[in-house]
């Protein structure tokens, strides 16, 4: 029988080790916000329960425990028998709710050292960028930026070529090290930042564009500051949300 479970490359972050205080309450946390924010596919099969206690280093029973949590909160479905497991079972809100209440735990100071941090990174790329890309890079930067533009009255499909664009403005500053750090950044903060877009709107499509003439021209200085502009909206359109969400909270 093939083997249907996901392949744990490309989720290696979720099943890290917990740290030592971890329990069933921080195995729930960890699957539970990445089933949420959709890092684990829907319909995707989660390693057995003894693989999950080793790779979280917990022990079988605790696992156990949060996967009955989960259950009890409709994220994932359990099937017994052949071919059963523990699958993902996708939030039908498509993680907005996850979303704004790991925002609402999140400080102005977190907030903006994410900002400065992702400003860098972002502008560095693009200048980077405007040195190296070759006239098939731009073109499909090019690509990229005109469909996000074409977005504003289609929003479920902002998040993923919002993360795309800037995964490929990083892939063409050709440094492995910053492409990592891009993905890094956007397991940590980009789906937030996608909502924050969706929800308040950023007027990204433009300044897309915008980066792109800037990567074109071969200008490194202005597609920097021109990158560094657009993940400062994006960042103003989350703390605009942050403060909403707050209130919303203390109603």
């Amino acid at each position: 029988m093939a083997d249907r479970s996901m392949p744990l490359g490309p989720y290696a972050a979720v099943f890290a080790p917990l740290p030592a205080e971890g329990r069933a309450e921080a195995v729930r946390r960890r699957l539970g916000e990445a089933i949420a924010l959709g890092l684990l596919p829907d319909g995707s099969m989660l390693p057995p329960e003894s693989d999950l206690a080793d790779r979280f280093g917990v022990a079988t029973v605790t696992v156990r425990e949060a996967l009955g949590t989960l259950r009890d909160d409709d994220l994932i479905v359990t099937r017994r028998g052949r071919g059963g497991g523990s699958f993902v079972k996708a939030p039908q809100d498509g993680g907005r709710a996850a979303l704004l209440a790991r925002l609402a735990h999140v400080g102005l100071g977190e907030l903006r050292d994410l900002a400065d941090h992702y400003c860098a990174i972002s502008g560095h790329c693009a200048a980077l960028a405007a040195e190296r890309a070759d006239s098939e890079d731009v073109a499909r930067l090019r690509r990229l930026a005109s469909a996000r533009a074409d977005l504003d009255d289609e929003p479920s499909g902002i998040p993923r070529l919002e993360g795309t664009f800037h995964l490929e403005l990083a892939a063409m500053a050709q440094s492995a090290r910053l492409t990592r750090e891009e993905m890094a950044l956007q397991r940590e903060i980009g789906p937030v930042l996608w909502l924050a877009d969706v929800e308040l709107g950023t007027a990204a499509g433009p300044a897309h564009l915008a980066i792109v003439e800037a990567v074109a021209a071969g200008d490194p200085g202005t597609a920097r500051q021109r990158a560094e502009d657009h993940v400062r909206q994006l960042f103003d359109a989350v703390k605009a949300l942050h403060r909403l969400t707050r209130s919303r909270r203390n109603e």
